[in-house]
């Protein structure tokens, strides 16, 4: 059947050395230290290998046949978000890579789309490169789960919000910055602990803070099934039940209100979590997501669902029809 994933990552080949351009941080640069490898360098630190299918589209479409995935959505690795930087040089890294994206895009329209990366730290720079990019023919954006710690449920990204909402523009909505994750140094806990987590933080944080009553036609993704979201959502309401003093100050609404008001990939590892997430938003709000081509990602994009016991309309649903209506195709 024909399938849209809607979670994949992208880089370019090569990287400026924005930590000598803008005299400080550790900006990343590529080590391309054998053909069809790199490693991802923070100043001298090496943060992640990855492989050629990390920038080459050619590579990346035969992996694409061979996984039976028509169409990637491409975005940018999270950790060059680069929240962190000044703000014009956080326009700047973001301009580029989505430069980069675009032509990708442009070069192959019917296997690629694209979700921008904006500098979050200036919510009126993000929506001006927004703008730019959705008039380069982009989908959406990607953001992360907070922004240099603050929450997405400030006013602050009010600006943003209307304008993604004007501009009939996806969100995708990633993991990173984990919370905790100075103290979960062993074991790789960020990413098996801190990343759901980081999920359910970006979601409450939105209902809570009234984001989806104030903004009701944003068309919002939260990654990885939306993390520990879904599977803890009954004892959400149940805060929100016993202690309203302290969690409905700013939404009086029920946070089970907003179940099927957002989409999640189907990134969940497990069968009976992905039916339980259909149960809870409806096949409809469920996405085929990869996060391709990491090795926490699917070894096989797409075989969680195609190998279900869903039945083969459902199936449909997650690796296309729902995937249409986020991305507005």
């Amino acid at each position: 059947m024909f399938t849209i994933d809607t979670h994949t990552h992208i880089i370019p080949k090569h990287i400026p050395d924005f930590t000598k351009k803008f005299g400080y941080g550790n900006f990343i640069q590529l080590d391309h230290h054998q053909p069809g490898r790199a490693w991802m360098m923070q100043g001298e630190k090496r943060f992640r290998e990855i492989v050629e299918n990390c920038w080459n589209p050619e590579l990346r479409i035969k992996e694409m046949s061979e996984h039976k995935t028509n169409v990637q959505v491409i975005c940018t690795i999270p950790v060059m978000f680069s929240y962190d930087a000044k703000p014009q040089d956080g326009l700047e890294i973001s301009q580029f890579l989505n430069d980069d994206i675009a032509q990708t895009f442009k070069a192959y329209p019917d296997k690629f789309l694209g979700l921008a990366t904006v500098p979050m730290q200036d919510t009126k720079l993000a929506v001006k490169e927004l703008e730019r990019c959705m008039d380069m023919g982009f989908k959406g954006v990607q953001i992360g789960s907070n922004v240099n710690n603050i929450n997405l449920g400030e006013p602050q990204f009010y600006e943003l919000w209307e304008a993604a909402e004007s501009l009939n523009a996806a969100i995708l909505i990633h993991p990173w910055q984990m919370m905790g994750q100075e103290h979960m140094t062993k074991y790789w806990l960020p990413w098996l602990v801190g990343m759901p987590a980081e999920i359910s933080r970006a979601i409450c944080s939105m209902i809570f803070g009234g984001i989806f009553e104030k903004f009701p036609n944003l068309k919002v993704c939260f990654a990885h099934g939306g993390g520990s979201f879904l599977p803890t959502i009954s004892r959400i309401e149940h805060g929100w039940e016993c202690r309203p003093d302290l969690v409905a100050i700013d939404n009086p609404h029920n946070p089970k209100k907003y179940l099927g008001k957002f989409w999640v990939d189907s990134h969940v590892c497990d069968h009976k979590m992905l039916q339980y997430i259909i149960d809870l938003v409806g096949a409809d709000k469920v996405v085929q997501g990869s996060d391709y081509p990491f090795p926490l990602g699917e070894a096989v994009p797409g075989a969680l669902v195609r190998e279900s016991p869903l039945s083969d309309s459902t199936k449909e649903i997650i690796m296309s029809t729902a995937a249409k209506a986020w991305l507005s195709l």
